[in-house]
């Protein structure tokens, strides 16, 4: 693997904020669509619960905090551009789902899960279990093996899994959200042999700034906060009879561990990687709970 870049590069530097909002806001309407997921289903007594302490969190706030018409009307504007940009689903992953997913899988034995993010798409090609992600020829980045098995809590390999990667090239863009990027650059979906067992090739991600020059970058800056996620891999597992699994993996010694923005990092999810010839190689076994 060369470290020779193709024009590619070039134009995936100039991707925005509102572009990647935009994609990241149709994809999320697509999903919901397709998986009969709407608003519509939910309790009405459970919305107005919720929405009502919100509202009343959100007025004890501007009360006790003696909050300015200055400081609403400031508010006011920024939330009317989050929607303009369409980085709702990104403040939304970034701030709150880590909460949403740890009420989510709090009764899980097995692997721990962490946020799916704004950036996941589904259909990714399939490959064999010890197949190589889409990459570009001259994809940037360190060689990486990653391996390991799927099992069920009891122990029992579960053959034919289905293991999904996605993750960040090495300048911090995900493909199908970044201007350049083939449609499936560094996506794929690895199915398990009969015994559980996978082996990905893919590349070592990098740490990256989430998109700075929209609406959540303009709350970075004001706040005088960092934009920085740590490097890591998302997957999402699965097997028949089994409950999906959605988790980020990470790599040690990376500075932002500690205070990675969207708050997603557990021990539980940090990596071992080991130096071999030409990369590294790293071994991660995921852990199924049984479906209620």
């Amino acid at each position: 693997m060369t470290n020779t870049v193709d024009a590619s590069f070039n134009e995936e530097v100039t991707a925005k904020a509102a572009e990647s909002g935009a994609n990241a806001s149709a994809r999320f309407r697509e999903r919901m669509t397709t998986s009969g997921s709407r608003a519509g289903v939910v309790d009405t007594e459970r919305v107005n619960y919720l929405a009502s302490k919100a509202v009343k969190a959100l007025n004890d706030i501007i009360l006790e905090d003696r909050v300015s018409y200055e400081e609403y009307n400031a508010l006011k504007a920024w939330l009317i551009r989050v929607g303009e940009d369409g980085e709702w689903p990104l403040f939304l992953d970034v701030w709150l789902e880590h909460s949403v997913e740890e009420v989510a899988n709090e009764h899980r034995e097995g692997s721990k899960g962490t946020i799916e993010g704004p950036y996941y798409i589904e259909g990714s090609p399939e490959l064999p279990w010890n197949g190589t992600i889409p990459m570009r020829e001259d994809e940037p980045g360190t060689p990486m093996v990653f391996s390991g098995q799927v099992r069920a809590v009891d122990g029992t390999p579960l053959s034919g899994a289905t293991l999904e990667l996605w993750h960040a090239d090495d300048l911090g863009f995900y493909s199908q959200f970044a201007p350049g990027l083939p449609e499936w650059n560094l996506r794929g979906t690895w199915i398990a042999d009969d015994q559980g067992r996978f082996e990905i090739h893919s590349l070592q991600p990098a740490p990256y700034q989430i998109p700075t020059d929209g609406a959540c970058g303009q709350l970075i800056e004001a706040a005088g906060w960092h934009a920085w996620r740590p490097a890591h891999l998302h997957f999402k597992v699965s097997a028949p009879g089994y409950q999906l699994i959605t988790t980020q993996l990470y790599f040690p010694g990376d500075p932002h561990n500690d205070d990675d923005i969207a708050s997603a990092v557990k021990p539980e999810l940090m990596l071992d990687p080991q130096p071999v010839e030409g990369g590294v190689a790293v071994k991660y076994d995921f852990v199924l709970d049984p479906e209620a």
